[in-house]
């Protein structure tokens, strides 16, 4: 008898080879956009649409800015990039490392770069453990997260993720990680209490993003601080999301006055026209890293410090300082907060969180955050569902007071629709 696919005979034909992520495998038909401009996005049948989630929480210099793909070609016309493994650097990857140190509220900052938000979150992870290792203390492996936190989906962010269908289907995850609830420091602190001894670090995002937009609880992120100098723990700050420029800052840790040991980023730092992640550690990761002269750091990915990624970002920075997008940040989020406070105000909705330009809608029961996430699309205005219970908004900093206000009125109608109140 000849042996069989498994579940072959249950697989639908396919009419396109691209496997979507974060999509159902059968879905047949996408949105194709093929344009954009600022705020603006066009699809394949020349229908507009308000970019209300900057892509994917990144396009925060907004779309179509062709000196960053001038800057780009330039450099792939010179070298595309080149291996950064010893003994070869380039001279974009360095201008960019230091710049992004530069950014940083961490003293004497050094910048590790890889090619994604992900790929930051496990080599912060790696990077913590490997810390007390060369500190000699390798019984530290303990890495506690958040519920409702993000880090990405390579297999240490999974593990430290907050979101459990996230992790169901995996398998075995990577051991010594766990999570304590969102917003009780006390389990956290007992946590620590216990395993004093055994922990490399404490990971969080500033602002709780893809897990539906939850800003710290006053204090949490300095309580934070306190407990890991307590128990010689790393704090790791995920800014993923929240760096250059979400939260009216370069960094959250700078919006909300806490200087972890470790920072990741990726996203805004290119604004998403080029694929970068990094890692920003200081002093008390360097020092057990750099003491010994003949220690050889054997982590790293084939694209880290790839030099046409490294330019896009320098480009990408210099808009953001040139056109004060950092400033923008408040304006935005204040004109956003205001209008979803008055569809709560109306029992439209029944919670508003946010901070910066990065904001959520809680949805009332029975309503369906990713009915009212389609009705949007077809209205024009894009918003991002989390599960069923919210919808999120984090538009590019050059977003217009009138695409807000359209933004908040394709939800408002959108839920007038669907009974929301």
């Amino acid at each position: 008898m000849p042996l069989l696919t498994p579940f072959a005979a249950t697989v639908p034909r396919m009419t396109g080879a691209f496997l979507h992520p974060f999509a159902r495998p059968t879905r047949e038909s996408f949105i194709n956009l093929v344009r954009g401009e600022g705020s603006l996005l066009w699809d394949s049948d020349g229908k507009s649409y308000i970019d209300g989630m900057a892509s994917l929480w990144y396009c925060n210099v907004g779309h179509g800015r062709s000196e960053i793909g001038a800057a780009v070609a330039e450099q792939i016309s010179q070298l595309e990039t080149y291996s950064c493994f010893d003994p070869f650097t380039n001279p974009m990857a360095d201008a960019v490392a230091d710049r992004v140190a530069g950014l940083s509220p961490i003293p004497d900052a050094r910048v590790f770069l890889c090619g994604s938000g992900s790929e930051a979150v496990d080599t912060a992870m790696k990077l913590a453990r490997l810390t007390h290792v060369q500190a000699g203390h390798p019984e530290r492996t303990l890495i506690i997260s958040r519920m409702r936190g993000y880090h990405g989906t390579n297999y240490g962010g999974t593990t430290a993720q907050g979101l459990p269908p996230n992790k169901e289907g995996w398998g075995p995850l990577v051991p010594e990680v766990v999570q304590v609830p969102s917003d009780d420091i006390e389990s956290l602190a007992q946590l620590m209490a216990e395993r004093s001894h055994e922990i490399a670090a404490v990971l969080t995002e500033p602002v709780q993003g893809a897990g539906g937009v939850w800003p710290p609880h006053d204090g949490y992120l300095q309580s934070l601080r306190r407990l890991c100098d307590q128990h010689g723990a790393l704090l790791i700050f995920d800014e993923v999301i929240t760096g250059f420029g979400r939260l009216g800052e370069w960094f959250g840790s700078i919006r909300y006055g806490v200087t972890p040991d470790i920072t990741t980023f990726a996203k805004a730092v290119t604004s998403g026209y080029q694929p970068l992640g990094g890692v920003i550690v200081g002093s008390a990761v360097r020092g057990p890293l750099e003491n010994d002269p003949n220690y050889v750091l054997k982590t790293g990915y084939t694209y880290s410090g790839h030099a046409a990624v490294a330019a896009a970002a320098m480009v990408n920075l210099d808009i953001i300082e040139r056109e004060d997008l950092i400033a923008a940040a408040p304006r935005i989020g204040q004109r956003l907060s205001a209008g979803l406070h008055a569809l709560a105000a109306d029992g439209m909705i029944a919670e508003v969180r946010g901070d910066g330009a990065v904001w959520a809608a809680g949805m009332n029961p029975g309503v369906n955050a990713m009915s009212v996430r389609d009705a949007m699309l077809q209205k024009g205005v894009i918003v991002r569902a989390i599960a069923d219970h919210s919808c999120t908004f984090c538009p590019p900093l050059v977003t217009t007071d009138d695409q807000i206000d359209t933004i908040i009125d394709a939800l408002s109608t959108t839920l007038d629709e669907q009974g929301a109140a």
